[in-house]
């Protein structure tokens, strides 16, 4: 990595990823493979999206709690397609206190378990339905390539529980939960997911559906950036989850859980990000507009509070706004070149050039239609007009990814065209359903099928590997991924 800059997305993508994470200053890597240490910038961009998230969450009906980071390792051994599906991942503690624990404790790397066996205890009838739970937390699964926000050992994220007395009222909740995390991609992260459900061999351990939002990044990869999952009754039978219905029956309640995790920032740096470093949306942005004052001695100290004065009036609109008036050591250029890189929406310049014409120098961190590179602008107009610039550029980075993820996506028919469309993006395929042949289709072209989108048209055909029919009546998305 270059003092100047990062390694170009063309010549090593993950690379640039590696590097750019570490030089925005959003992580740092932790004293332990695998985990991070979240910079103060990257978790203003996580707190900007739990916010909006959180209250979507709870104006919906649900409560949030805290449940135990220790699981006893007999609660994961219940279900026991769940704990086959994390076998892999389990960090688990057999020694505490100095002693050697009786049975040992799973490190929460989901709730299911733990909330289930909770769940058992305080639902008794079908008035206590449905039972809308929700925690923020940090998880852990012991990645063994880890990469930061995409797959570290432990992260952040929110986890939906939630209990219902039938199929149908937990499917409901189940779509919900798709649908707001496909809102907050689409409305905060400006990326244009597909929503769908995923194939039964991608299925989450011990759910009975799972739906996904996928998001196509830069170098033509899938992302899984958020999964909703119909558990049925599989945790209710394993932790005796019942209630008394009407009549004064037991039955078994439906069960859902969904989450999304910090691995949306990553999608958020790989869906916009460029060569000079991150390009982030103003709604997930820790400041909106960053004002650089320019001058030397007097000249600086006079530009400098002329600043402020701005800052303080694009404040008050509602506008997160950073004045970088206290290190005259550091040349405007750098400045410049740093806010590039740490993908600041709306650059604003300001030098005695600009105070004797009354105006400011504004500068997108993108050209878009609306406005290209860089424009004065009237300094008493600025702050009536940022809300406006802040939202064009907010809607042109969901309109070009969108154009880039459909320029990127193809319909193929035969496998050898299969194997070089998704070379550089995603195929759009007929499916025999069969797990055989997605294990096939990933030996040999390292492609798995990231979902069967809701929106996609009724059509049938042949299996593009095997021949055999089509199982879904659509074509499946299929892709390389993180």
């Amino acid at each position: 990595m270059s003092r100047e800059g990062v390694t170009p997305q063309s010549e090593d993508f993950s690379a640039w990823y590696n590097e750019l994470v570490i030089k925005a200053q959003l992580v740092d890597r932790g004293p332990v493979r695998g985990t991070m240490v979240i910079r103060p910038y990257g978790y203003r961009v996580w707190e900007l999206l739990q916010a909006d998230l959180d209250r979507r969450i709870k104006d919906a009906g649900h409560d949030n709690a805290v449940f135990p980071l220790f699981i006893p390792e007999s609660y994961l051994k219940r279900e026991a397609e769940h704990v086959e599906g994390f076998s892999p991942e389990l960090a688990v503690v057999t020694i505490a206190g100095g002693k050697e624990l009786e049975e040992p404790l799973v490190v929460r790397p989901t709730s299911e378990t733990v909330i289930g066996e909770y769940m058992a205890k305080w639902i008794d009838s079908h008035r206590d339905l449905p039972l809308l739970l929700n925690q923020w937390a940090n998880v852990v699964r012991w990645e063994m390539r880890p990469r930061m926000f995409l797959r570290t050992t432990e992260f952040l994220w929110q986890e939906g529980h939630t209990a219902h007395a039938d199929e149908a009222d937990a499917m409901r909740e189940t779509m919900w939960a798709l649908d707001a995390y496909t809102s907050v991609a689409r409305e905060l992260g400006a990326i244009p997911v597909v929503a769908g459900e995923k194939t039964p061999g991608e299925r989450f351990a011990g759910a009975v559906r799972t739906y996904t939002i996928e998001g196509m990044m830069r170098d033509g990869r899938a992302l899984q950036s958020g999964t909703s999952h119909y558990l049925g009754t599989n945790f209710a039978k394993a932790f005796e989850i019942q209630y008394q219905d009407e009549d004064g029956k037991l039955q078994l309640a439906h069960t859902t859980s969904w989450g999304l995790s910090t691995r949306m920032i990553g999608g958020v740096i790989m869906t916009h990000g460029d060569d000079k470093g991150l390009v982030l949306p103003p709604r997930l942005a820790p400041y909106q507009v960053v004002i650089v004052p320019i001058g030397r001695k007097e000249q600086g100290e006079h530009t400098a509070a002329e600043a402020r004065k701005l800052g303080a009036a694009i404040k008050s609109m509602g506008i997160r706004v950073h004045v970088d008036d206290n290190r005259p050591q550091l040349s405007p250029g750098f400045k410049f070149n740093e806010w590039e890189m740490r993908g600041v929406p709306v650059r604003i310049e300001l030098g005695m050039r600009d105070l004797e014409s009354g105006v400011a120098t504004l500068a997108r961190r993108l050209p878009t239609e609306e406005g290209q590179g860089k424009e004065q602008i009237p300094l008493e107009k600025v702050p009536e007009l940022l809300p406006g610039i802040l939202a064009d550029f907010q809607s042109f980075l969901l309109a070009r990814a969108e154009a880039f993820r459909d320029e990127h996506t193809a319909e193929v028919d035969d496998f050898a065209a299969f194997g070089e469309q998704v070379a550089g993006g995603w195929a759009r395929v007929f499916h025999c359903g069969r797990t055989e042949c997605e294990d096939e289709i990933k030996a040999d072209t390292a492609a798995t099928p990231r979902v069967i989108p809701a929106d996609g048209p009724e059509e049938s055909g042949a299996c593009v590997k095997c021949g055999r029919p089509s199982a879904y009546g659509k074509r499946v998305i299929f892709g390389k991924s993180y």
